[in-house]
């Protein structure tokens, strides 16, 4: 496995170890001499996050033009970010955004780089009935459509997937969804038809959780520093080197756009690049090699079992 990128401390240097389960994928999914697949994803929500909040925040000009960056600066600074650096990205897009901003989305196919599906108005699936969860599924994958974009993989807002989401993602033709964060590595998971295969993500590789803030709607106080986010990445990218993992990073554009936050960002993936030992691919690409790894394995997400008069509503 890979040495450290961080430099040396007092601490005994990571043991490597063995990423066993039952839902194991072999180690080809990885690549010959690789020992961390990495994987750059973006949400382009524009005001989704916000609006799902309430509506009344359309009326609140600095909220709106605080998302309004995404499209008017982030996008393209990324999108040159990313050209310069040559690395093919994950774009998550909800369908309302699509259909406000069809020539952004387009600039970013345009570009080279993967269209995922992320619902339509960005309403956490766990906050829908099964009805509606569908109909913002189906909204958001006819928006995409009417793009051309057929996307391979989906994210539920805000990563709150619930137990039929799988099934969801199945039954509407896509390969991967990228919402469960129970393993640090991809596997293969059943659903009632076709498996797919699952690309964890995790809030510890998330830039609104190290730059959000907003002071209403209440989304996050944080504005840290970019070199400490990413040199916080680069301790993730370490330890994932040393167990053979995913490297999944999650950004949103009208976050680490910002012109600072872009600069760590490019460091951080030249950082990665500079290691022979990592790669980069898009989403769909990589669950297209899990798929073809040849395993049998496939898990089953099983609900968990909580007794009413144990575990009630205090």
């Amino acid at each position: 496995m890979g040495a450290d990128v961080r430099p040396p401390s007092n601490s005994p240097a990571l043991r490597p170890l063995r990423l066993a389960s039952p839902a194991d994928t072999p180690a080809d999914w990885l690549g010959e001499k690789i020992s961390a697949v990495a994987v750059l994803s973006f949400a382009l929500d524009g005001p989704t996050p916000i609006l799902s909040s309430g509506r009344r925040y359309a009326d609140h000009a600095m909220t709106m033009s605080h998302q309004s960056f995404e499209s008017e600066v982030a996008v393209p600074r990324l999108l040159q970010l990313l050209a310069d650096v040559d690395v093919a990205a994950t774009f998550f897009v909800p369908g309302a955004v699509a259909e406000s901003h069809p020539a952004m989305v387009a600039s970013v196919v345009e570009a080279g780089h993967e269209v995922a599906h992320h619902s339509y108005s960005h309403r956490p699936p766990i906050g829908l009935s099964l009805e509606q969860d569908r109909e913002e599924f189906e909204r958001g994958l006819a928006a995409l459509g009417r793009l051309d974009i057929a996307p391979r993989g989906y994210r539920a807002p805000m990563w709150a997937a619930t137990y039929d989401t799988p099934d969801l993602v199945a039954e509407y033709g896509m390969t991967y969804d990228s919402s469960l964060m129970n393993r640090d590595s991809p596997y293969r998971l059943e659903t009632g038809s076709d498996p797919i295969v699952e690309l964890p993500p995790h809030w510890s590789l998330d830039d609104w959780e190290q730059y959000a803030y907003l002071p209403e709607p209440h989304l996050g106080y944080h504005i840290n520093r970019p070199e400490f986010v990413v040199d916080g990445w680069l301790d993730e990218l370490s330890a994932m080197r040393t167990v053979g993992g995913l490297f999944m990073l999650t950004s949103h554009a009208f976050l680490t756009g910002r012109a600072g936050r872009a600069v760590a960002l490019r460091r951080l993936i030249e950082t990665a690049q500079s290691l022979s030992d990592v790669r980069f691919v898009t989403a769909a690409r990589l669950a297209d090699e899990v798929s073809a790894s040849g395993t049998k394995e496939l898990y089953r997400l099983e609900r968990v079992a909580a007794d009413p008069d144990t575990f009630s509503v205090w």
